[in-house]
């Protein structure tokens, strides 16, 4: 029985690197060019007195919304010391911008892969505030996407006064799943219910995608855990199951869950002692594995699987923890 069980699995593997090794080839023939502005360049470089010539050439980064006093702000910051420390610290990291692109346009030949009609946006790299909520800004009405590098210079970098679980998010390679993070608004359908699983397996389906976008990134760079996190995940997962059943979380409505288990922190919030040891968001890890099983086992395109219920991929995912 269990020499069947293991031709069975190694069977399996076999055609699912067949069928993976189908979809690179397929997905990377097809040349493919990005139009990237380095925006942070063009303003940093601009002199005072050229920067009518700067707002002309760029109105979009200057809305009819803008006061005075903001756009003299704006000017400012040209020549703002701590401004053009900043500019210099992207500039050391990223002066040369080859093999981002050629990253990106990876990217977009997996998403043109899955979703041809997609339209490849305009990109612009900028200096912005260093806001977590806008490290990658999409306009999908005028197809613009927005890379605010300052906040890809690494964890340890002076400019970030973040608590540590959101500086692990600031490394170079957390740039192209956050991209992908943007894109998936739109080709996923938002939950339906309120309840715990709904929002995991949300939550999976962006990871998904990742998955589809970003088949050689690496699961750590995907949820961005460290590789001791991951561990903890793949060594926990029976337990961390069955604590969700035994409390019934996976049917309620109950918010906080989210805030415990979903959404960024130092840790998952499990009410325990040893809760400083857990990774944060297992529920996205969760309804990670739930997806892939899904996959696993369903014959279906995974663009049709990004708009069915939580509760049908719950049910036909046969998800069980690894142990």
């Amino acid at each position: 029985m269990k020499k069947i069980l293991y031709f069975s699995l190694l069977i399996l593997a076999v055609v699912s690197c067949k069928k993976n090794d189908k979809i690179k080839e397929e997905a990377e023939e097809k040349p493919l060019n990005v139009e990237i502005v380095r925006y942070d360049k063009v303003f940093f470089e601009t002199k005072p007195q050229d920067f009518p010539k700067l707002k002309a050439q760029y109105p979009q980064f200057f809305p009819e919304s803008m006061t005075p006093q903001q756009e003299q702000a704006l000017l400012e910051s040209i020549s703002d010391p701590m401004w053009r420390k900043l500019y210099q610290q992207v500039e050391k990291r990223y002066d040369n911008f080859d093999k981002q692109k050629e990253e990106i346009e990876k990217l977009f030949k997996y998403v043109q892969f899955y979703y041809p009609s997609t339209k490849i946006p305009k990109i612009y790299t900028m200096i912005n505030n260093a806001d977590p909520e806008q490290k990658v800004i999409y306009d999908r009405d005028k197809n613009v996407l927005i890379i605010s590098l300052e906040m890809y210079l690494g964890k340890d970098s002076w400019v970030y006064e973040y608590p540590e679980y959101l500086k692990k998010t600031f490394e170079e390679g957390q740039m192209l799943p956050d991209v992908v993070d943007q894109l998936s608004f739109g080709k996923i359908k938002p939950p339906t219910e309120r309840d715990f699983l709904s929002q995991i397996i949300f939550a999976g389906k962006q990871m998904y995608m990742k998955d589809m976008f970003l088949p050689e990134v690496t699961d750590e760079d995907k949820i961005c855990y460290t590789a001791e996190e991951i561990k903890w995940c793949e060594e926990n997962d029976v337990e961390v199951w069955k604590y969700f059943v035994e409390q019934n979380y996976l049917y309620s409505p109950d918010q906080k869950l989210i805030q415990n288990f979903i959404a960024p922190g130092p840790f998952s919030k499990f009410g325990m002692d040893n809760d400083k040891d857990t990774p944060s968001r297992i529920g996205v890890w969760l309804g990670w594995q739930i997806v892939r099983s899904f996959m696993e086992n369903n014959d279906i395109p995974a663009q049709k699987m990004m708009v069915l219920d939580a509760k049908e991929i719950f049910q036909k995912s046969k998800y069980k923890p690894a142990k």
